[in-house]
């Protein structure tokens, strides 16, 4: 880290001031993070696609991905956030700071680029399911989600590094739940405005060409299907997008408002609900669309729990 720093040390002030909310908030986060692990969270999805020989194509090999992608997600900020609203001492060192932020950005940035991977293998199967098998086969698949993950990788370092070797100020309170970009760029000494313009650069590369990625693949898929003369198709087609479609959405949404914006807009109560959002409640609500509103899960799920009951005979 740069010698010019005078912090060793942050505080985050998480939920601090509700005290009076403590152990209620400590229990809803513990029941969120449970739920989102293992009931109907990402592990019961991850086992239902690995047990289950009907989930072995290429856009149930990336919704594993995404699962377990979701599981180390929550599991960056939420067991801090446990033991932050409980514990009277709320400070974390410069080095788990920085560590925190690097995991946070690694796993944001690669679903960032899984969720275009998704994309494109929404579009390869409508727009070309003749070759799709060749397209879309087993190494490409694995390719692309070590592609994902490198990225992430790449973009957590960069910005981790950039960050933490800029110049704290005197002031260490982190008025968030975690170490997240904007608050922790708030501690900087001096003109940040430059350095701002950097991080916004960067952050619109990441999230916007992956955006755009989907864009593209959606435009093809949407004319494709307009095109398809039997309306049977045409459900069967949209019914495989909409759970990405939706998880899209909700993950992008919020990402673009905090992310591509200068600091000068930041409103540390309204962003920090926001970052619960997409933090937190996004990967429980995941796993929910993709077994709600996917027969195919379903399926497997009722295949799978009759395979664990006891027969009768």
């Amino acid at each position: 880290m740069d010698n010019e720093t005078s912090v060793t040390e942050f505080i985050i002030l998480g939920f601090s001031k509700l005290p009076e909310m403590k152990f209620f908030l400590f229990v809803v986060f513990l029941c969120l993070y449970l739920f989102t692990i293992l009931v109907l969270g990402n592990l019961l999805i991850i086992v239902l696609i690995s047990v289950d020989s009907s989930l072995s194509t290429p856009m149930y090999f990336f919704l594993r991905n995404l699962s377990f992608l979701e599981i180390c997600y929550t599991s960056v900020t939420i067991p801090k956030l446990l033991d932050n609203i409980l514990a009277l001492d709320k400070t974390i060192s410069l080095r788990a700071c920085a560590t925190q932020m690097y995991f946070f950005l690694f796993f944001g940035a690669t679903e960032c680029c899984l969720l275009a991977f998704m994309a494109y293998d929404r579009y390869v199967a409508i727009c070309n399911p003749l070759s799709y098998p060749v397209i879309m086969r087993k190494s490409v698949c694995v390719q692309l989600a070590a592609l994902s993950w490198t990225c992430g990788s790449l973009v957590a370092v960069g910005h981790t590094t950039f960050i933490f070797t800029l110049p704290f100020c005197d002031s260490n309170v982190i008025n968030h739940f975690f170490c997240e970009i904007q608050p922790v760029l708030k501690l900087v000494c001096g003109d940040t405005y430059w350095n701002e313009i950097q991080i916004i650069g960067a952050a619109a590369f990441v999230i916007l060409m992956p955006f755009m990625l989907i864009l593209l693949s959606y435009f093809h898929i949407i004319t494709t299907i307009l095109r398809m003369k039997s309306a049977k198709s045409q459900q069967k087609a949209f019914s495989t997008c909409s759970s990405h479609l939706i998880v899209v959405s909700l993950f992008y949404g919020t990402a673009i408002f905090i992310y591509i914006r200068p600091k000068s807009s930041y409103s540390l109560n309204v962003d920090k609900l926001l970052s619960l959002f997409y933090s937190v409640i996004t990967p429980i609500l995941n796993p929910i669309i993709y077994s709600l509103r996917n027969k195919d899960v379903k399926g497997a799920l009722k295949r799978t729990v009759l395979k664990l009951m006891p027969s009768k005979y």
